[in-house]
């Protein structure tokens, strides 16, 4: 796409800028048969549902053939669907069932691993056929990994194949081993199966860990001090820039589709490098500084200093984002998705502020410059679950990670990491959908393949839509409020009062007119005072509070109280 002259490249306007994005995780969605495990036809089921909340584009994560190691994100054949989601022509179905109502379909790209049940691994496990080099194989004595690498998920991150007796790489679970893209092969395959499913009809790829698809030369070891060793060798590698603009040439560039990458450990300037001309063209950036906030010392899973965060330090994370990336290029704006915490439970408060904090965070997310990412159940308000024992949780990361700290006698049993797991576990997102105060929330007439949040009685979607207060109406009248006002999408951002310990306060600006949100992110109430700022006849837009007064400085702001504003007229 080229760009216009005088214009930056975030004033290009394209639909995926104007566009909110709803993320489905389909094993939790809707369950179509009763057999416990969501599916494509339960999602199809809810279209209509998707159409009233009025967003613009689904991301689904993924429904391709899998064992389900990491629920999907192992993928044994990118051409075919998993059994218990369905069929291919009811995944032609929902597409269908989208595209009639305006809302495109984004699918996960998962590239840097595959199955080790993958047609390609088990090739090259028994060095047949071309697939050789198909994946990193190293020489080494089977008690011995070739190098200090850590996974991602805990443990080495190489395991001893018994069949090719050699080692090979995988920076996930054992049972994804990573794809060697220095290898031409292995990136024709790739585009192959990227056009196959761009003729298909889709309108893009959200693409999984894209940013270690590159392996630094001769794979060194890695710094022993690092949170997560061997990470600089593969973050970023060498040839990533390269790899993604021939998949963007001969690829993507020939039609008109969304891409976002997701680049764990990215900074501002990095993800900049992705966006930009020679970068590999993508479109967003999924960064994740400002989810690092809450984290202790030592990382995500610190035992120490969890879960506290300001919202000064906040403010500047974020704000660095809307000026030095958003600014001139995009960006992908989210809290929460498949792999992180409800956002409710780490953002606000789930318990007696759960509906102001969650509107709040709701008005925050559509309000920022960049495209809005919201993830199935937080129109609703859902919550983080808890679990009393190992057993009860799915997600390989989250067990990895407890089994080796219970391995290196960093705790003694799960009972001293409970609260932790309880704050931080991606399971927390994967809970059920709640549909109903039926039994299993309406999710499923069977078994359902995790449990349900105990909270669905009172968090449902039925309640919710019947509510004009709810959540969800809050999310629909800000997804209504983005697509009316263009101040929302291409405006200029500016933060106020950026030393506020309540306050989260900014404008966006477009031609003549000026939009003022104010968030008071706090359990106490506060007087909002900002000096210089003009709200005479102010214009109240949108707020989560009946009694929010047309303008800001006529009383204090209650807890998690949020409000938009137009300060100015003029067209824009």
């Amino acid at each position: 796409m080229s760009r216009a002259l005088g214009t930056t490249a975030r004033e290009e306007r394209t639909w995926w800028k104007e566009a909110v994005v709803y993320q489905i995780y389909p094993r939790s969605f809707n369950d179509s048969n009763g057999d416990g495990v969501g599916d494509i036809p339960g999602i199809t089921e809810n279209v209509d549902y998707l159409d009233s909340l009025g967003v613009d584009v689904v991301w689904l994560c993924p429904v391709y053939d899998s064992p389900n190691v990491d629920n999907g994100y192992d993928i044994r054949d990118y051409r075919a669907i998993l059994d218990e989601f369905g069929t291919m022509a009811d995944w032609e179905e929902l597409l269908s069932a989208l595209h009639a109502r305006d809302i495109r379909l984004v699918m996960d790209l998962v590239v840097n691993h595959t199955s080790d049940e993958h047609e390609w691994f088990q090739k090259s496990r028994r060095r047949k056929d071309g697939y050789e080099e198909y994946y990193y194989w190293r020489d080494g004595a089977p008690d011995e990994p070739p190098n200090n690498w850590e996974s991602i998920f805990g443990g080495s991150a190489w395991s001893y194949d018994e069949v090719r007796e050699q080692w090979y790489l995988h920076l996930f679970d054992e049972h994804q081993p990573d794809l060697n893209w220095r290898n031409p092969d292995v990136r024709d395959e790739v585009k192959e199966l990227v056009m196959w499913w761009l003729e298909k009809g889709i309108d893009g790829f959200r693409m999984d860990a894209i940013n270690f698809l590159s392996k630094a030369d001769g794979l060194p070891d890695g710094d022993p001090e690092r949170q997560l060793v061997g990470s600089e060798h593969y973050h970023h590698g060498p040839h990533i820039h390269e790899y993604l603009q021939e998949l963007h040439d001969e690829t993507l560039a020939r039609y008109d589709v969304m891409t976002v990458g997701e680049m764990g450990g990215t900074s501002i300037e990095e993800a900049a490098d992705y966006l930009a001309d020679g970068g590999g063209r993508l479109d967003m950036v999924f960064q994740f500084n400002h989810l690092t906030v809450d984290w202790g010392a030592d990382g995500q899973w610190s035992l120490d200093g969890w879960g506290e965060w300001d919202l000064t330090t906040f403010k500047k994370v974020v704000t660095r984002s809307q000026n030095d990336l958003a600014g001139e290029f995009w960006d992908a704006l989210f809290l929460g998705n498949h792999d992180l915490p409800r956002i409710v439970s780490r953002f606000g408060d789930d318990g007696a502020f759960r509906r102001e904090s969650a509107t709040l965070i709701a008005t925050f997310l559509l309000t920022l410059r960049g495209t809005p990412y919201l993830y199935q159940g937080d129109e609703l308000g859902m919550t983080n679950t808890a679990f009393d024992s190992l057993d009860e949780v799915d997600d390989p990361m989250t067990t990895g990670i407890v089994e080796e700290l219970l391995a290196e006698d960093a705790v003694d049993s799960f009972d001293e990491v409970t609260d932790l797991v309880d704050y931080m576990s991606r399971d927390h997102a994967r809970t059920p959908m709640q549909w109903s105060g039926d039994e299993n929330a309406g999710f499923t007439d069977g078994e359902p393949w995790f449990a349900v949040n105990e909270n669905y009685p009172d968090i449902n979607a039925e309640t919710a839509m019947a509510d004009e207060e709810s959540v969800w109406h809050h999310y629909r009248e800000l997804i209504q409020l983005r697509h009316d006002e263009e101040t929302l999408v291409y405006g200029e951002y500016d933060l106020l009062l950026p030393d506020d310990e309540q306050f989260y306060a900014y404008t966006r600006s477009h031609v003549r007119e000026t939009l003022l949100v104010v968030l008071n992110w706090s359990t106490e109430s506060a007087r909002f005072d900002c000096p210089g700022l003009d709200t005479d006849g102010a214009e109240l837009l949108v707020s989560n509070d009946p009694d929010t007064p047309a303008n800001p400085v006529e009383r204090e702001f209650r807890p998690y109280e949020a409000a938009v504003y137009r300060l100015d007229g003029g067209e824009s």
